[in-house]
């Protein structure tokens, strides 16, 4: 029971940090406002407003009663009230009025009501309380005559609601804004905090990020900011050794081959070469690999141009590109263009033709590569993805390396954090499926 309701509970709440730390500092406020203006409108204003009322009404009682016993002194009765309650009293033998001037929904006109219906009875009693703006028109039917009062408005309600309800919201909606805008500059380093994270985990190298916010959060970004200087060290590390350990080695086997190209026994020279130029390859292949994560700055990359540039370099009619929107996404241009062309290139070498199809979807970019080669089992789709694995059947996407074609390609795409994954094309071939968020 109580999971489902944390369920619903967590559905219902909003994902944000900002908008829940809102609802945290709101809705105390909003609250305490609703429960001030609930105990203040009926336990005072209510009860002060039936008061003042009653104490009118018992006044236009007293009055009807002094009339019927004494009409002579009508004109006595007139003035007193007109200069000491600014009363204005009329007698008339006009019709009763048949349709009700009340609001139905005012608490004033409510309150009048109970208060006429209880001094003179259903029917006898007519008044409105808006064709006037500072006074209340009351009439009162008493044997055949009607007489008729108009009375200021104060003395029917004490106070304005309008008015208690402005002083009441006013300063609700500002220590509400107040807290706007300290909750905006207090979760305004976390977010900065998680683009510089997100970019620092798409290879981007971060270094224009400066920590700032609660000593909490400036803590995290300082140790972020530490972290990352800490790995890309390692990696310039990595690669400044891979590049010490790529001219050592092929030092000495250029030795060997100029050694081999001396011997006299042509089949063993061509057997050592062959396993030399081999070497090569996977010393070259190895330090393409590494290179993946070496340092290049993102930009902004329009895809449709990136492949026009691929297309011409490769140059070759089997190649076909189709775009259908231009989509703008931020990458490393490089090492994309990389992965791509490897793709490419292994379609061409183990096909006749590599058709590619750009499409844009609601937040990402689809790549769809497809070509009419001999294709992948479908039980080594993960396998080939592995770093050096190579297919000894069918078909190898390096044929000439060490099987870390798919590697590079991975890496490259999930580090622009978007996904690879492999099919059967619709020309019974291999198809890759590229998807980059942009």
């Amino acid at each position: 029971m109580f999971s489902g309701l944390n369920r619903i509970i967590k559905i219902i709440l909003p994902k944000r940090l900002f908008y829940r730390a809102l609802i945290i500092v709101a809705a105390p406020t909003i609250i305490l406002q609703f429960i001030i203006t609930i105990v203040f409108f009926d336990s005072i204003w209510i009860k002060a407003n039936k008061n003042t009322t009653r104490a009118l009404v018992a006044q236009l009682k007293t009055i009807e009663d002094i009339y019927k016993n004494d009409k002579n002194n009508l004109d006595f009765l007139t003035d007193s009230y007109n200069n000491n309650f600014n009363f204005e009293i009329g007698i008339d033998k006009k019709d009763f009025p048949k349709i009700s001037g009340e609001r139905r929904f005012s608490p004033m006109d409510r309150s009048l009501r109970r208060e006429l219906k209880s001094a003179f009875g259903n029917n006898n009693y007519w008044f409105s309380t808006s064709k006037y703006k500072n006074a209340v028109e009351i009439k009162i039917k008493s044997e055949n005559e009607v007489i008729e009062f108009l009375v200021p408005k104060e003395m029917v309600s004490t106070s304005s609601v309008r008015l208690f309800v402005l002083w009441t919201t006013l300063p609700s909606i500002l220590l509400i804004v107040i807290a706007l805008i300290f909750l905006k500059n207090q979760t305004r380093p976390l977010v900065k905090l998680a683009k510089a994270a997100e970019r620092f985990g798409k290879g981007d190298y971060v270094n224009d990020f400066r920590p700032s916010g609660a000593q909490e959060i400036r803590k995290a970004a300082y140790e972020f900011d530490r972290m990352a200087k800490r790995i890309n060290r390692h990696l310039n590390q990595r690669s400044e050794m891979l590049s010490g350990i790529s001219h050592d080695l092929r030092t000495p086997l250029t030795r060997l081959k100029l050694q081999l190209a001396m011997i006299d026994q042509k089949d063993l020279s061509k057997n050592m070469s062959k396993d030399i130029d081999e070497m090569e390859k996977m010393l070259n292949d190895y330090l393409q690999f590494a290179k993946t994560q070496a340092q290049e700055g993102t930009e902004k990359i329009e895809l449709k141009k990136l492949f026009d540039e691929i297309k011409f370099r490769i140059n070759n009619e089997n190649l076909k590109v189709s775009s259908e929107d231009s989509i703008i996404l931020e990458g490393r241009p490089l090492a994309l263009k990389r992965s791509f062309e490897n793709i490419i290139q292994n379609g061409l070498t183990y096909g006749q033709k590599v058709i590619v199809k750009i499409k844009k979807t609601s937040n990402r970019a689809l790549i769809n590569f497809e070509d009419d080669g001999p294709g992948i089992p479908e039980d080594q789709y993960k396998n080939v993805f592995k770093p050096f694995f190579r297919l000894d059947k069918s078909r190898s996407l390096n044929h000439s390396g060490v099987g870390l074609g798919l590697a590079i390609v991975e890496d490259v795409i999930n580090s622009h954090g978007g996904s690879i994954q492999l099919g059967k094309s619709e020309n019974k071939g291999l198809q890759v499926k590229i998807f980059l968020p942009f």
